[in-house]
């Protein structure tokens, strides 16, 4: 009878023991899957006000919970005068300190820009944005007075990141934000891999239905339609295959159940 009773006392310790190993592990792996959760956090400090062709001074501090993030794949700034996303500029960053990446920006003339950060770290993306006045700001009649392509080439000097290809835009939707990340070295019947980053709020916009209209050459009778996959929220991917060599116009559309119908062109050489 003791040892019937020593018996079961024996399984019932081996059962608890068992249990308490499996909770342990669930536990674990929750909480690695909480801390895997935790999105980046970008705080963007643009100064309110500066002046026409002065250094202006550009930070984000880039955290993951309380950590700071040390290892961003890339950080740049995406600058832009009001109602002229079009004709954006880059400037890349340099890391002065942990987690803190700087750029130092200068503008031609008075008017209203835009500062947009875009910072790809940890399998994560988030691009936020300011503004900054420059001088005076831009009066409505000025605005007005700006004939087209009026800043062709005006920023060759000021911006060694800048975009290789042009890209003209078309966004009314209040909030709603699209970075397309402009493959390199780009080459005939050679797979390129095409990526859309979309915001809306300053907040990933998942669900989209994305699609890129490629025109090589103004051949637009030979149009080709690429529909992009969401790998990540408000990340859409895809390959793109082009032929001949030239110069390929690559078409973003954007839209979704909400009525949001967004496009942006950006053009892409293509070597031999």
């Amino acid at each position: 009878m003791k040892r019937r009773h020593l018996a079961i006392s024996t399984a019932l310790v081996a059962l608890l023991a068992t249990g308490c190993g499996q909770n342990d592990e669930d536990t674990n792996a929750s909480t690695d899957e909480e801390v895997s959760l935790v999105p980046i956090s970008v705080d963007l400090t643009v100064p309110e006000t500066g002046e026409a062709n002065a250094a202006v001074q550009l930070s984000a501090a880039v955290t993951q919970g309380d950590e700071k993030v040390t290892d961003a794949n890339d950080v740049e700034y995406e600058i832009w005068e009001d109602g002229k996303k079009e004709d954006s500029w880059i400037v890349k960053s340099d890391q002065k300190t942990d987690g803190v990446y700087e750029a130092e920006a200068k503008f031609e003339h008075d008017g209203l820009y835009h500062v947009q950060v875009h910072v790809t770290a940890r399998d994560m993306h988030t691009m936020p944005m300011k503004e900054i006045t420059i001088g005076a700001g831009t009066t409505e009649g000025e605005a007005a007075a700006v004939t087209e392509g009026h800043h062709e080439g005006s920023h060759e000097s000021q911006h060694q990141g800048s975009h290789e290809g042009h890209h003209d835009g078309h966004h009314a939707t209040e909030g709603f934000s699209m970075h397309f990340m402009e493959p390199e070295n780009v080459k005939v019947n050679e797979p390129a891999m095409m990526m859309v980053h979309l915001q809306q709020d300053e907040n990933p916009l998942e669900k989209a239905r994305v699609r890129l209209e490629v025109v090589v050459n103004d051949k637009s009778d030979e149009a080709q339609w690429v529909k992009l996959t969401e790998e990540k929220p408000g990340e859409y991917t895809g390959e793109v295959t082009f032929k001949p060599a030239g110069t390929a116009s690559v078409t973003v559309h954007v839209e979704n159940d909400e009525g949001l119908h967004e496009h942006e062109t950006h053009k892409i050489t293509i070597s031999e």
